[in-house]
């Protein structure tokens, strides 16, 4: 199933979480720590304050400086997906915000990734399965995306289970997109 099919067919706390893991392993081209998002993936689990973990990881992420290694175009992405986030992990919002942040993701891991994106596709187009040719930072991303949506939508998992899978799993990627960052920061300096 692409993962265009998995954003449609999913659950408003589904596409909440997926839009909230696409923004967290981004946060290493906007400067953020590890922790800085927690407070959103907790209130998903129990349904704690959402608008007001928002705010304030809105105000850590104040614009500033781009870190070094990221690209403006990168940072200027995956400032887009915090700002548009909703103020409630529900409605309808949510469902657009979710694919907006799994275009952006994708967007920036192209952007940072070294090796070519080829056969001429879009992030779109990746999106609805044509795969051929993909970088292996985008490619990856790509996994990580569906592989979300499959957690969130596993019911023998438990809602609390799947959250959390869907948690590891973004977590490793922003240790590569950090990894990647701090490579370009490397190469440059």
């Amino acid at each position: 199933m692409s993962l265009v099919e998995l954003i449609a067919q999913a659950d408003e706390r589904g596409l909440a979480a997926s839009g909230l893991a696409c923004l967290d392993r981004c946060v290493p081209v906007l400067g953020g720590d590890d922790e800085l998002l927690r407070p959103l993936w907790a209130s998903l689990a129990d349904g704690g304050d959402w608008g007001g973990a928002l705010a304030d990881a809105r105000q850590t992420l104040a614009p500033a400086a781009r870190p070094p290694g990221a690209s403006g175009e990168a940072v200027a992405l995956a400032r887009r997906m915090l700002d548009a986030a909703p103020d409630a992990h529900s409605g309808a919002e949510v469902r657009e915000w979710a694919d907006g942040c799994s275009v952006a993701a994708l967007q920036v891991h192209r952007l940072l990734d070294t090796a070519p994106d080829g056969a001429g596709r879009s992030v779109r187009a990746r999106r609805e399965g044509r795969t051929d040719s993909m970088s292996p930072l985008v490619a990856a991303e790509l996994r990580r995306q569906i592989r979300i949506l499959e957690l969130l939508t596993n019911r023998g998992a438990g809602p609390a289970g799947g959250l959390r899978q869907a948690l590891d799993v973004s977590m490793e990627g922003r240790r590569v997109l950090r990894a990647v960052v701090s490579r370009r920061a490397r190469g440059r300096g």
